[in-house]
């Protein structure tokens, strides 16, 4: 009986050995875990990324309110991810999808901005108006958006020919579809067949209105240059120093000469003609 008593206690010691070095084993091997997992969390580089902090639906615009910061380990965080520093550029846009509770907020789940329509150019209760255009009225391709000219109208009436402006001093909103002056260092004519004017409406009533009967041009006005001309109806042969019977006036208009900036010797119209005009020629024939 002696024997098999002192057995089991030896047994038991035994057994009670094997436990305590499972034990110690075990939690050896999970403080070294635990010391391997904080090592790696102190080297590692984390990333400060937004996530909502609760689902929010598609539709909805983004506050500082429904969004939290959370740092992640930077191999986990997305490429597309919303940072802190990025919210202000997106606070108030709407969410084109869906964004769960805790995720990362990517740049793909928002609406894409529009640019700003041609619209928003205009002041309130201003229009614009388009005009064609053509090699010679767009002064050779060379207006540019934000230039000033005149625009100008030619009207026939009862056989007679009249010329006014129809608008003075207008901007340039377009030319063509490009609405701003492309820096692009390359000079040279630019094709386009319409310009764009900034207009009252009453002012545009009156550009379609010249488009149907008459004809446009536009004169470019130098930067600046903010005097309004008058704007009284001229007769277009009257302007060429011609008589209402289609006569030449003696006092007719100034010819110019190109490069010259003004008159040839003071010479007008009239008396150009009269110098131009063939003289006899010599009698050749000997006696």
């Amino acid at each position: 009986m002696k024997f098999s008593l002192n057995r089991s206690w030896l047994i038991l010691s035994v057994a009670l050995g094997l436990g305590g070095l499972a034990a110690y084993g075990i939690n050896q091997y999970i403080t070294r875990q635990v010391q391997d997992i904080e090592a790696r969390g102190k080297s590692q580089r984390n990333v400060r990324v937004v996530v909502p902090k609760e689902d929010l639906p598609k539709g909805t615009a983004l506050t500082a309110k429904m969004v939290a910061v959370r740092e992640i380990p930077v191999e986990w965080a997305h490429s597309n991810a919303l940072t802190p520093e990025q919210f202000d550029r997106v606070e108030n846009q709407k969410l084109a999808y869906p964004a769960a509770r805790g995720e990362m907020l990517l740049w793909s789940l928002l609406e894409g901005q529009r640019a700003p329509s041609f619209s928003s150019r205009l002041a309130a209760g201003r229009r614009a108006i388009t005009v064609p255009v053509n090699d010679v009225n767009s002064i050779s391709g060379m207006i540019e958006p934000g230039d000033r000219i005149d625009l100008m109208v030619t009207v026939k009436k009862d056989k007679r020919s009249f010329m006014f402006p129809l608008m003075q001093n207008v901007s340039i909103l377009a030319t063509g579809t490009r609405a701003v002056v492309e820096v692009d260092g390359k000079d040279g004519k630019r094709t386009f067949t319409t310009i764009t004017l900034d207009a009252s409406p009453e002012e545009a009533q009156r550009v379609l209105a010249a488009r149907e009967v008459g004809n446009l041009s536009a004169v470019l006005r130098a930067p600046g240059d903010n005097v309004i001309a008058s704007g009284k109806r001229k007769d277009a042969m009257g302007l060429l120093g011609f008589s209402e019977a289609g006569e030449l006036v003696e006092s007719g208009v100034p010819v110019l000469y190109g490069g010259s900036g003004g008159m040839r010797n003071g010479q007008r119209l009239g008396s150009l003609n009269a110098a131009r005009s063939p003289e006899p020629a010599a009698d050749l024939t000997t006696k």
